[in-house]
């Protein structure tokens, strides 16, 4: 039976979704941008510093829902980040490594054209509860 979480912790979505879905030990963690969950609030801009800022904001957002679902960034298996301007991708390697240990799960880096509320950064995740 699938299982819907939530947490106050990390924004609310924005549209027809859920911040995460468990199923099993399996959990599915929806995009997240960098916005503050108590302001909903982008954090951040398109400078290096502002950058800097959106990305640990993301990261920071799907640990808090890792955690409602009952674990951790250490249970990742699956990471797909979107970046508007790959030139930040340096950047986000070094910060993500700050977030995730070895072994790092699999990964996939996209440029995009856009994202929701003009970030220049997202992550999705999927987790297995218990991989860590």
């Amino acid at each position: 039976m699938k299982r819907i979480i939530s947490t106050p912790k990390a924004p609310q979505a924005i549209g027809t979704y859920s911040q995460a879905v468990g199923f099993g030990n399996t959990v599915w963690l929806s995009g997240q941008i960098p916005l503050d969950p108590a302001t909903m609030q982008m954090v951040g801009d398109s400078t290096a510093q502002g950058m800097e800022q959106q990305i640990h904001q993301v990261f920071k957002n799907l640990s808090a829902v890792a955690e409602a679902a009952g674990g951790s960034l250490s249970d990742v298996v699956k990471l797909n980040l979107f970046l508007t301007d790959l030139s930040h991708f340096a950047k986000v390697n070094e910060i993500m490594a700050t977030y995730f240990q070895e072994p790092y799960p699999a990964r996939a880096a996209v440029g995009v054209a856009s994202l929701p509320r003009g970030a220049g950064f997202e992550a999705e995740a999927v987790m297995v509860l218990g991989a860590g």
